[in-house]
């Protein structure tokens, strides 16, 4: 294992990146004006970041309008696209401990998480959107004497692509890789807690031989440069993922400009079911655990409601906390790190404020609750888990983005399923038994995009990503995710 002094001279040599791509090169900001980029892991200020608005997004929609429709991507053939995806990838891989150190400083990821999952995740997408791009089929349709009719997939132009700070560079990705594969240009707004990572991509997209426009990289706040990105009237489509209040807000923004295309992946709720008859209560304790307290909790997917049969809850409970309690957070540069820091002082401000509601509507606090490591000038927060927590309670309505985990008792397999709905998110639902007829009459009947039997998180890129209800719509990940950057166009030839 690589020690932190290793990451730590990692982090000292590089000059991290700080300018916008657009129009392939790096630029500063139209206006000058530069914000502070601040590490969870110390609250230290780590460099400064071009602050960009709307005139910078007014350039970089323009350069990909240009790249689009001269066709320097677009009409490139599928195997010199593959290639430029592939040599994309290959500078990703060579620079993994680079993107790795830029993520974890950034966004306070324990650093033995973004180079193991994190960091190979985004290139093995890259590389199998890479792999997909000519194998999307077209359609014949039926065969008359006098006329032939086919229907074909084209890219919709310029994409939008604004994304969150918990897995920033994953999250680019999987929306970067689809987009291009079908001959799209980007347009990418990081999270302006995450923008390292985006920006490195950009700078080797360059190196990697993409033609300017095809892939450009604007850094700034949502209320200036996502607005105006959202509102373009020269943008086709928006894919976002974050918050459902964001979300709303470019439904809205679509409205009031070109009726571009909106795909949304928000906030979640999601329940975690422990039926009496759980196959392996071992196992089943460490996923619940690791399901809420994985990247500080800051996870779309957390399973932050854990719903567990009365007659094996007190035993459960225990297991679980046997658990918990060997999860402490620390430095993210060091790698045994398993828990490190919340993205911002406000996110950790924000678990605590629930911790305290909680508090105050009753719950039972069995671990954690507290600011932990303040002497590092780091933001991070104790693993939680609270009991007792009655169905509508705050902590099981409102999604906290932490790790902060609420423990509700089920009589029934019929109520378990009741209160697993029983929320306007629908994006992630598990469930552990060892009865087949329970485990598929209830994975039918959990609204969410994602159910999990018997695991958790338990899937990969080749498996569709998105949620119900007010989890959004659209679908990451997969072959689907590439007719989401594309229309239909039907032709019909009338033969003579």
């Amino acid at each position: 294992m690589t020690s932190l002094a290793h990451f730590e001279a990692i982090a000292g040599s590089m000059n991290l990146p700080g300018k916008a791509i657009i129009n392939g090169k790096a630029a500063a900001a139209r206006s000058g004006k530069t914000f502070d980029n601040i590490t969870p892991r110390n609250g230290q200020v780590i460099n400064a970041v071009a602050e960009c608005d709307a005139a910078d997004i007014e350039d970089a929609v323009a350069a990909a309008r240009t790249a689009f429709d001269t066709g320097s991507w677009r009409k490139l053939s599928y195997g010199r696209k593959k290639k430029l995806m592939f040599a994309l990838a290959d500078l990703m891989e060579k620079h993994a401990e680079k993107f790795a150190v830029l993520e974890s400083l950034d966004v306070g990821k324990p650093i033995d998480n973004a180079l193991k999952a994190d960091i190979p995740g985004s290139i093995k997408t890259l590389r199998y959107y890479a792999e997909a791009l000519d194998k999307v089929y077209g359609e014949v349709g039926p065969e008359t004497n006098d006329r032939m009719s086919f229907a074909v997939h084209e890219p919709l132009g310029v994409i939008g692509i604004i994304v969150p700070w918990n897995f920033p560079l994953l999250m680019t990705m999987w929306k970067v890789a689809p987009a291009i594969a079908m001959g799209n240009s980007v347009v990418i707004k990081p999270a302006e807690q995450s923008p390292l990572t985006a920006l490195f991509l950009g700078e080797l997209a360059l190196e990697a031989g993409f033609p300017p426009g095809v892939i450009n990289v604007v850094p700034g706040f949502g209320a200036t440069a996502g607005k105006a990105l959202a509102l373009h009237n020269d943008v086709d489509m928006i894919a976002f993922t974050g918050s459902g209040n964001v979300g709303k807000l470019l439904m809205q923004y679509s409205g009031q400009s070109n009726l571009k295309r909106v795909s949304l992946e928000l906030g979640g709720k999601s329940p975690q079911i422990v039926f009496a008859d759980c196959p392996d209560v071992r196992a089943a304790a460490e996923h619940a655990a690791w399901g809420i307290f994985y990247n500080q909790g800051e996870v779309c997917t957390a399973g932050s409601r854990l719903l567990v049969d009365e007659t094996i809850a007190d035993a459960f409970t225990e297991s679980l906390l046997d658990v918990a309690k060997k999860i402490v957070p620390g430095d993210p540069l060091e790698p045994k790190t398993n828990f490190g820091a919340m993205v911002s002082a406000e996110q950790m401000n924000t678990a605590l404020r629930y911790i305290d509601t909680a508090k105050r509507e009753g719950a039972k606090l069995c671990l954690g609750g507290h600011r932990t490591r303040v002497d590092s000038g780091g933001f991070y927060v104790e693993p939680t888990v609270f009991g007792g927590v009655k169905p509508d309670a705050t902590l099981s309505r409102e999604e906290v983005f932490g790790p902060v985990l609420a423990i509700t008792k089920f009589k029934t397999p019929e109520e378990a399923l009741r209160l697993a709905n029983d929320t306007v998110y629908g994006l992630a639902a598990g469930l552990w038994t060892k009865d087949i007829s329970l485990a598929h009459r209830a994975a039918r009947e959990l609204r969410a995009g994602l159910v999990w039997v018997n695991g958790w998180d338990s899937c990969d890129i080749t498996i569709p990503f998105g949620g119900f209800k007010q989890s959004g719509f659209g679908r990451d990940r997969s072959l689907h995710a590439l007719h989401k950057y594309a229309d239909l166009k039907s032709i019909s030839i009338t033969l003579r």
